[in-house]
């Protein structure tokens, strides 16, 4: 740590103690794989993807740590959600009824005198959660432009005005929030969680027309991968179910979801153009709220959070979704904005789990610290199995996680099997175990499928070499690593075993 980073943490230390870094603004952005400007380069989602217009994302990314290899422990919104709001590694949808007594990250700072308030959807959809919130939380109408007959649509600008778009309404209700915590307001002077969550680019693909122009489609390209790697087993595939079944537009092509069989070309373009238009809309509305925060002096008493619940498939592999343990599925943005501290834009490539977020964003406002969970955490309320991140906010290139865990179901042939991928800095290593969701944990002794990507000389995951002889000790050390699991891999516990490669 240099003379002036020492500095800014020193006073980092007495801003805490005078509480100025009192407030948290959470934005969470769903489907969003990392097609922002601020990730072009080697964490780029792939080479076909056109340049990203997302301003203000970036400027966020620009005062912030960017976490360039964020990923997710499940790859669908629901788990992933509950995942990162709980800091647990979780399957379940209603934790509450179904996982025990946890501690949200939303309910824990309310319990430690911030006023927690969520708007949009923070938790999945559907989904009341009464102990995390200070008041109900707010989800201003209906998405009204979806329609089911239309995986995307383009709406004409002018027609907006009297009619927004979910996402607008989502933007000014986190605004109207946010002046009552300024100056004059009926909050002021009272800390605050405020949780936003954005709908796009969720499906169906909805944006402005205006947005459309952004990405002309003559310039854009299909993916070059558009057939399931070589050697992949079945059991890593994925259907696509939501947007085959769920979509009138898409039913009626000739795309089944089999193996090797995708969207025809002219609907792939439409609907890629589709999705970096939603992305760019929903960069616009994050601006509308920086900016308010901004304009009532708020900034510089509040640390700000920006993620996507998970990453998407745009028809690489011919899959478009996500519902899988490919890279493009389980890697997502992160970005942590700590006033003071990372001010002038700090990245770092060291690899971070999405359970990370809940130690570390208390640790940045100074709230005590969460402990990592015991073995038996049935009747422990709050504990997390993450890891504070702020050692990469000192130091970007802290010795730090090497691994982060992710996984996936599949129910075949009448067999429970969970998909176990980890993610080291060259490689993907998955497993697909027959699973009982009676005890929770896999047999290993019964493989539906291996798979083992190298990202060196394989960084789109097109090539499984989980057979071939030449990485036969590598398989071995990784396999020990993912049957381990995440306390081996632990900065905090620090558990021996053999020598990680790659």
């Amino acid at each position: 740590m240099n003379r002036a980073h020492t500095l800014l943490f020193l006073l980092y230390g007495f801003f805490l103690q005078c509480g100025a870094r009192k407030n948290v603004l959470f934005i969470i952005v769903d489907d969003l794989r990392p097609d922002l400007g601020c990730f072009q380069g080697a964490d780029f989602p792939t080479h076909d993807d056109p340049p990203p217009h997302t301003p203000h994302m970036d400027a966020l990314a620009g005062s912030s740590l960017l976490v360039r290899r964020a990923y997710v422990q499940q790859a669908v919104c629901s788990p992933s959600r509950t995942s990162f709001l709980t800091g647990y590694i979780l399957l379940i949808t209603h934790f509450r009824s179904a996982g025990g007594n946890f501690t949200t990250l939303p309910q824990y700072f309310r319990n430690h005198g911030r006023r927690s308030i969520g708007i949009g959807k923070i938790f999945h959809q559907g989904i009341k959660d009464p102990l995390s919130w200070s008041e109900p939380d707010i989800y201003p109408g209906s998405s009204n432009w979806d329609r089911q007959n239309a995986s995307w649509q383009f709406v004409p600008d002018n027609l907006l005005h009297a009619n927004p778009l979910i996402d607008y309404k989502i933007a000014q209700s986190a605004t109207k929030k946010l002046g009552e915590f300024a100056t004059g307001g009926k909050y002021a002077h009272t800390p605050f969680f405020l949780a936003v969550g954005f709908i796009r680019p969720h499906l169906p693909f909805v944006s402005p027309a205006s947005f459309g122009d952004l990405y002309p489609l003559n310039t854009l390209k299909l993916p070059s991968n558009n057939k399931a790697p070589v050697g992949m087993p079945e059991v890593a595939w994925f259907k696509s179910n939501e947007i085959r079944t769920q979509y009138e537009d898409i039913h009626r092509s000739s795309f089944t979801g089999e193996i090797n069989n995708t969207i025809p070309n002219n609907i792939a373009l439409d609907l890629r153009r589709a999705y970096y238009s939603a992305v760019s809309w929903v960069d616009s509305q994050v601006g509308v709220v920086l900016d308010e925060l901004n304009r009532l002096g708020l900034a510089d008493s509040t640390v700000i959070s920006l993620v996507g619940d998970h990453g998407w498939q745009l028809g690489e592999h011919g899959i478009w979704g996500k519902s899988t343990n490919f890279e493009l599925a389980t890697h997502a943005p992160m970005m942590l904005k700590i006033p003071g501290l990372t001010d002038s834009g700090l990245s770092t490539r060291r690899i971070v789990e999405f359970v990370d977020l809940f130690p570390t964003l208390v640790e940045a406002v100074g709230l005590p610290k969460v402990s990592i969970c015991p073995e038996n955490s049935a009747h422990v309320s709050t504990c997390t199995e993450g890891e504070s991140f702020m050692p990469l906010v000192h130091n970007t290139s802290a010795d730090w996680k090497h691994v982060a865990f992710s996984q996936y179901q599949r129910h075949q042939h009448r067999t429970n099997i969970m998909g176990y991928s980890l993610r080291t800095e060259r490689y993907r290593y998955t497993e697909w175990p027959e699973f009982s969701y009676q005890t929770f944990k896999p047999d290993w002794t019964k493989l539906h499928g291996v798979e083992l990507y190298d990202h060196t000389v394989d960084p789109d995951e097109n090539h499984n070499r989980a057979d071939d002889t030449a990485y036969a000790t590598l398989r071995a050390n990784l396999s020990w690593r993912l049957h381990a699991g995440w306390r081996h891999a632990s900065p905090s516990l620090h558990q021996a075993g053999p020598a990680l490669v790659g």
